[in-house]
């Protein structure tokens, strides 16, 4: 086990030591794209969903999200955010519409931020579904993924 980093001697789970890390910016971007129908997307755009802006919702339950990550992923380290937004764009498919939501997390510190931004554009994907599945319970939840991160020890990394 000695070869793994989140197990200790013992072979038991371990939190990473990053107390010897240098302090750096940080910042990860996130995605997920959620397929809707033609019905959902006009009743978005005409204000007919009854729960309210499904966006806005996303947006409030992604960043509350984010703030909580190390609360349910074990391994995580809980970190200070100092930034969370989101971009919601709607583009027209061959089936329908996508909705692609993207996320930014921004901290300054030892440990990077791709998990805080993958968790927040998971549960903004999840709000938005809970939000509309009255109209169409056909959305799907397609891709989830890590757009970009920078800062630390490995740099720049950019999804192709």
């Amino acid at each position: 086990m000695n070869n793994f980093t989140h197990w200790n001697e013992q072979g038991r789970p371990k939190m990473v030591d990053i107390s010897a890390k240098d302090v750096t910016q940080r910042t990860a971007i996130a995605r997920s794209i959620i397929t809707l129908s033609n019905q959902l997307y006009a009743a978005i755009q005409q204000g007919h969903i009854k729960k309210g802006d499904p966006t806005q919702v996303a947006q409030i339950a992604g960043i509350m999200a984010a703030k909580k990550t190390a609360d349910i992923i074990p391994m995580c380290h809980p970190i200070m955010l100092q930034g969370t937004d989101f971009q919601f764009t709607y583009q027209q498919s061959a089936s329908g519409y996508e909705l692609h939501i993207e996320v930014t997390v921004k901290c300054n510190g030892k440990t990077g931020v791709e998990m805080e931004a993958l968790t927040a554009v998971s549960v903004a994907a999840l709000t938005f579904y809970d939000m509309c599945k009255a109209v169409d319970k056909s959305m799907v939840i397609k891709e989830t993924y890590l757009v970009q991160k920078t800062g630390g020890k490995s740099g720049t990394y950019t999804h192709d």
